[in-house]
């Protein structure tokens, strides 16, 4: 590269990476405003003949690939929903797929898992980024990670990073409603409702990632970050019809991302992080007043290679997170076990492969008497593990 090509280069970045810090400060400060204090809807506790679910019963009961779309390439970042026990589908599984991650033909798609024949159905496209320019009145360069939340009328919402011009640093959360009547997949549609209105400068840099934290009054609360020159994890609190009523930082510090709630009480909460330090461990905060004051926690002892990470509680004290287990790389995807959030056990290897192998960015929720798994192979397309309760000798 030319010298004074070179130099302009990196005088352009250097300028971006000063521009990020000194508006990833001012957010810093904004996002430490007070939000009301919120109470988890905590999960009822899981029993299987009137005894409680224990994690460390969980064994493997099925396992399998999710359907790609046809030509696709690249499928990342899983999120699954629950749907009505009436449905014939018992869960809706959402992420992003095209020729590549970050590339023009990327859309949102959609499959589902049907009671009825125990498999998943086709996939099918829900978020056209060029349909949903149309709507909003103006372009959409990329898509990616959709969160799902089904609110307490039942409604399907999506919650979307969307950029226009730059990467993601230059993304916004572009919220969808249900569009129609129906959640059957084939004519499951969203439309716009709005932007998400999270920062001055024209709402750029936050992303999601992972799934929301249901409240008792029917809202919830749903994990983001910022990411322009510094990292900084928030969570947002929403009203039970999907709108921004409040915003919270979560870690003091600016190299932590994609936080995953995971409730102990109902307003005490951990927020188990991703870190991109070269701690190479899982970085964790905690708020004991349903969201609105967080403090950092000493990092969990498990290794963990600047890699997302999912939890889920299935009440009375039994916890569950999927991460990769290395401080290098992604070839290894185990699921852990805890009493307290704190100190965690390894339940067992869900995936492990060679070095240039990856599972990574996993989903869990559970429905149905099981632990659904869901996680990205090799950036190509999604896989799924199905968990449930064992008896052990």
């Amino acid at each position: 590269m030319d010298r004074t090509v070179l130099l302009h280069y990196r005088s352009v970045r250097l300028g971006l990476w000063a521009t990020g810090v000194v508006l990833a400060a001012a957010l810093g400060v904004w996002l430490q405003a007070p939000m009301d204090s919120s109470a988890a809807r905590m999960p009822a506790v899981q029993s299987t003949q009137g005894t409680p679910v224990r994690a460390k019963t969980l064994q493997r009961v099925a396992q399998g690939d999710v359907p790609n779309p046809d030509g696709a390439k690249a499928g990342h970042a899983a999120s699954l929903v629950e749907m009505a026990p009436d449905d014939p589908a018992l869960l809706t599984l959402f992420w992003f797929s095209g020729e590549r991650e970050s590339g023009p033909q990327v859309q949102i798609v959609a499959a589902q898992w049907l009671r009825a024949t125990q498999a998943w159905t086709a996939p099918r496209t829900v978020v056209n980024r060029h349909a949903m320019g149309e709507l909003l009145g103006h372009g959409i360069r990329r898509l990616g990670n959709p969160v799902a939340w089904r609110d307490a009328q039942g409604r399907m919402h999506l919650y979307v990073v969307a950029t226009g011009g730059g990467g993601w640093a230059a993304a916004r959360i572009l919220h969808l409603r249900q569009k129609g009547p129906s959640q059957a997949l084939e004519q499951l549609q969203f439309e716009p409702e709005r932007v998400l209105p999270l920062s001055w400068l024209w709402n750029t840099s936050f992303l999601v990632r992972n799934g929301p934290l249901p409240l008792d009054d029917g809202g919830m609360a749903l994990p983001v970050h910022f990411e322009l020159g510094a990292k900084i994890p928030a969570v947002l609190r929403l009203d039970r019809e999907g709108r921004l009523v409040g915003m919270a930082r979560v870690s003091s510090r600016d190299h932590v991302l994609q936080p995953a709630l995971l409730p102990l009480g109902p307003q005490h909460w951990l927020a188990l992080m991703r870190d991109e330090s070269l701690k190479h461990r899982v970085a964790v905060a905690e708020t004991t007043d349903g969201g609105r004051r967080w403090q950092d926690l000493p990092d969990l002892d498990l290794p963990n290679p600047d890699a997302s990470v999912a939890a889920w509680s299935l009440g009375a004290g039994e916890h569950l997170l999927a991460y990769n287990p290395i401080e290098s790389g992604r070839e290894r995807l185990d699921l852990a076990r805890s009493h307290d959030g704190i100190h965690w056990q390894q339940q067992l290897a869900l995936r492990t492969g060679q070095v240039e192998d990856e599972f990574s960015y996993p989903a869990l929720l559970w429905a149905e008497g099981s632990l659904w798994v869901a996680y990205t192979v090799d950036r190509a397309r999604l896989a799924w593990q199905r968990l449930a309760p064992q008896e052990t000798p």
